[in-house]
């Protein structure tokens, strides 16, 4: 029996000697190997990756979408999706390593240290190194399947690492060297998805649409689903997203990914406008909702979905009313009473509206962004009503409290707009209020003053009636002795213990140290704050008040002469330079306000109004001209009736300049070839001017202006009718004309000829005229600015210009045709046209 033993023990030993060799090298020792050194180390760093993501996740319920999948779900759905997985029935450890992945040693990476690597580079120099070391390939085929996991993980980590292009590399491993392994339509997910993060939408919706078409694993159809939804948004394909997100609702079953999933299409069809099926999306989101933030920012999306015309008002009133009392939501009222605002908004229940926002100012606060909203809505109010000064403070107080940056920049830019606008406003208001003043007469001034000093007193005794009250208000007793009263002696204690905590005793206020920790405490949560009403609902150290009474100059200061008419009176100005000064400082305040109203908020009428408020002052004339071009700019399309009074006012007061060209026809930016009947036309208006019949030459060029505005010969016709001007109306009608001719075609030979006959007119400049011999010729000595002929005959060349290419030089980011200069004045637009080598002059 011995014998027999040891041979079979001998014969088992060398058949295990002889094979362990050939065992090691083959595919299953390689695949065995592959997951259980290097590879597991990868995978764990991705995951590891991940969680650390979905731990520092917040979502932003404020920005237009919200994000599908958190970094969680991409874990939980890469787990679920690993076929043959040695993980599932292995035990937790790896071959020489231990640790998490952030601990790997140096040897360990091939980059010599991980110092300053992040984990998902680790991740990836794992991948790689299991790949170097144990791919099996033989005749271009992959023989070790776990190469498919090593080049997936691969792929993933760079798609992590925003390195997209990179993992299509490690993708197309698989494609062509595992052709037939039965994981290829997961790999094609994440193709498309790499394509997706990109950019390049048209090959993603492809690859997504060809796995649409295959029979692929289900699993697989819920991760593309995902995928392809945030696809189409990014796109902008919202139709198809909501398509898309509907299958992607029926294909997973998770709770929490349902949940978002139909928060987020509930998202794009709000912003589609459909309200109804928006707010079913919501309620969906809602019930699956396995977190609390969750289901309040659920329940206010549903309350923004309220139309307030079709839908039950005072039903969804008191819903959110009664869930905003029960349990933990009632840590949330700011929340739901923000959400109370919206809705009565969008009832037409303004008053009520603005209640619920100041309500909600006055709850805890659960979210800084909310807060913030509740001041915008309130500044908003403000705002439609043109009260900019007091929306500029509630803007002020959301900025100071908002955390969602999108949101804070363009309510900052709003803000400084208004700032810009009421300082003008303000100006003009005090500047008016003076410039009255002076026009009073002396009784007048009196009785005016005596008036506001009656007014004055009564305020000033009501106020020191309350202040008496409040003084013997305070030797009184005026506790609450209720049963839950701090001030309660049935409890055996005369007051509650208001102690530091440091082991004393005794009544707050007779505690130094618990009151400097109460103001401390104080400060830090509401920072320094003026005794006034409804304090909490208000970031500012200032009263909206003090913030106008400060526009106005008026001080709170109280003079001892602040009750005698001379304190006010003597302050008014009388000297005429002065008051001139004031009406011009108001005036330029008033056509900056005009185009503010216009530019910054685009009410147009109010900006009209405005204007023509100034217009009937009687400015400046250049302060009256640009008032009236800026009421025609902006009302020529959308207000004919209102800019043609402006027209009218510039066609009779202002004639020859630039903007009586412009009003004429606002809309003429292009030019057209001449025809053989416009060419004749100006003919005959030359050889009128040549006969020197200027009137008759005159008739004929406003005629055919008017019947051919958009021929190739207008700057001829205007600059030949400024020679007959000057011939008729003398050198200043004619500088004016010119000056029009070389504003509005200033790239045309007409209009650089304006140009040079402006510098020879304006010039002080003799010329003294010579004969072909150079001499002088007697008596011809002519002060350039009288020669109204130009230099030299105004036509040379009599012969017609050829047809021409008329050029639109108009600037396509002023569709207006405004032309602004470097300080920001704005006038009509310039006409060019392709200089012809054969001008008629």
């Amino acid at each position: 029996m011995k014998k027999l033993l040891f041979f079979l023990i001998s014969i088992l030993i060398l058949a295990s000697c002889s094979t362990r060799k050939k065992k090691s090298d083959s595919t299953f020792m390689k695949g065995f190997f592959t997951y259980y050194n290097t590879l597991f180390n990868s995978k764990s760093a991705l995951e590891t990756e991940l969680k650390n993501r979905t731990t520092a996740h917040k979502d932003n319920f404020y920005a237009p979408y919200i994000q599908l999948l958190t970094y969680e779900d991409d874990t939980s759905i890469l787990n679920g999706l690993n076929e043959n997985n040695p993980e599932e029935n292995a035990p937790q450890f790896s071959v020489g390593r231990s640790g998490p992945p952030s601990q790997i040693d140096n040897d360990n990476l091939n980059n010599g240290g991980s110092k300053g690597v992040s984990i998902l580079q680790i991740s990836e120099a794992k991948a790689l190194k299991a790949i170097e070391k144990y791919s099996v390939l033989k005749n271009g085929v992959e023989k070790n399947k776990k190469m498919f996991d090593a080049h997936l993980i691969l792929a993933q980590a760079r798609i992590y690492d925003n390195k997209a292009l990179e993992s299509l590399d490690a993708l197309n491993y698989i494609f062509v060297h595992m052709k037939k392994d039965k994981r290829i339509p997961l790999a094609r997910v994440y193709e498309a998805l790499a394509y997706s993060k990109m950019g390049n939408y048209y090959r993603s919706n492809e690859l997504f649409l060809d796995l649409k078409k295959d029979k692929i694993k289900k699993k697989y159809r819920k991760l593309a689903s995902l995928y392809y939804s945030e696809m189409l948004l990014k796109s902008g394909k919202k139709d198809e997203a909501i398509n898309e997100l509907s299958n992607a609702y029926a294909l997973n079953k998770n709770r929490k990914i349902r949940s978002r999933i139909a928060f987020l299409r509930g998202q794009i069809l709000a912003s589609l406008g459909k309200n109804e099926d928006a707010r079913e999306s919501f309620v969906t989101a809602y019930k699956n909702a396995n977190d609390f933030e969750f289901e309040v920012k659920a329940q206010v999306e549903i309350a923004k979905t309220f139309n307030g015309k079709e839908d039950d008002y005072d039903g969804a009133k008191t819903y959110l009313e009664k869930i905003s009392k029960k349990g933990t939501y009632e840590s949330r009222k700011n929340e739901f009473y923000y959400a109370l605002g919206l809705m009565a908004n969008k009832a037409g229940k303004k008053d009520e509206a603005q209640e619920y926002f100041a309500k909600s100012l006055k709850e805890k606060i659960s979210d800084p962004q909310i807060r913030g909203l509740d001041f915008y809505e309130i500044g908003k109010s403000y705002f439609e009503k043109d009260d900019y000064l007091s929306a500029g403070a509630y803007y002020d107080s959301a900025l100071a409290v908002m955390n969602y940056q999108p949101t804070k920049i363009l309510l900052a830019e709003q803000s400084k707009n208004i700032k810009k606008l009421t300082a003008n406003y303000y100006l003009i208001k005090k500047n008016d209020s003076i410039l009255n003043l002076a026009k009073m007469t002396e009784p007048e001034k009196v009785a005016y003053f005596n008036k506001y000093i009656a007014t004055l007193k009564a305020k000033e005794d009501a106020e020191l009636a309350q202040q008496k009250r409040d003084e013997r208000s305070k030797g009184f007793d005026t506790g609450d002795y209720n049963a839950n009263s701090v001030f309660n002696t049935s409890g055996g204690n005369n007051f509650q213990d208001f102690g530091s905590g440091s082991g004393s005793k005794g009544f707050y206020f007779a505690n130094q140290n618990a009151i400097s920790k109460g103001e401390s405490d104080f400060k830090r949560v509401w920072g320094d704050r003026t005794l006034i009403d409804n304090w909490r609902t208000s970031a500012r150290t200032t009263s909206i008040q003090d913030l106008k009474n400060e526009a106005l100059g008026v001080t709170s200061t109280k003079d001892p002469r602040r009750l005698e008419p001379e304190f006010y009176i003597e302050k008014i100005p009388t000297d005429g330079a002065e008051i001139l000064a004031l009406k011009k400082a108001r005036d330029t305040a008033s056509l900056g306000l005009g185009r503010m109203f216009d530019a910054y908020f685009g009410n147009t009428k109010l900006a009209t109004k405005t204007l023509y408020d100034l217009v009937d002052n009687k400015p400046e004339d250049d302060v009256k001209l640009q008032a009236l071009y800026q009421i025609f700019a902006m009302n020529y399309e959308k207000n004919p009736a209102a800019a043609e009074r402006a027209k009218q006012i510039i066609l009779s007061d202002f004639p020859y300049s630039s903007y009586a060209e412009y009003v004429k026809n606002p809309k003429n930016n292009t030019f057209s070839q001449s025809s053989a009947d416009v060419e004749k036309t100006y003919s005959k208006a030359f050889d009128l001017y040549e006969k020197e019949k200027f009137e008759e030459s005159k008739a004929v060029i406003d005629s055919a202006l008017s019947k051919y505005p958009k021929d190739g010969l207008v700057p001829k016709f205007a600059l030949l009718n400024a020679f007959n001007a000057g011939k008729t109306s003398g050198k200043e009608i004619m500088i004016l004309q010119l000056e029009q001719i070389a504003l509005n075609y200033a790239k045309t030979p007409e209009g650089e000829k304006a140009k040079e006959m402006l510098k020879y007119l304006k010039s002080d400049i003799s010329v003294e005229m010579t004969n072909e011999n150079g001499q002088k010729i007697p008596g011809n000595v002519n002060d350039n600015r009288q020669n109204t002929n130009g230099p030299g005959k105004p036509i040379e060349n009599r012969a017609i210009p050829e047809k021409r290419r008329i050029d639109d030089s108009r600037n396509p980011n002023n569709p207006q045709g405004i032309n602004t200069n470097g300080s920001g004045e704005s006038g009509p637009p310039r006409k060019r046209i392709k200089p012809s080598e054969n001008p008629p002059y």
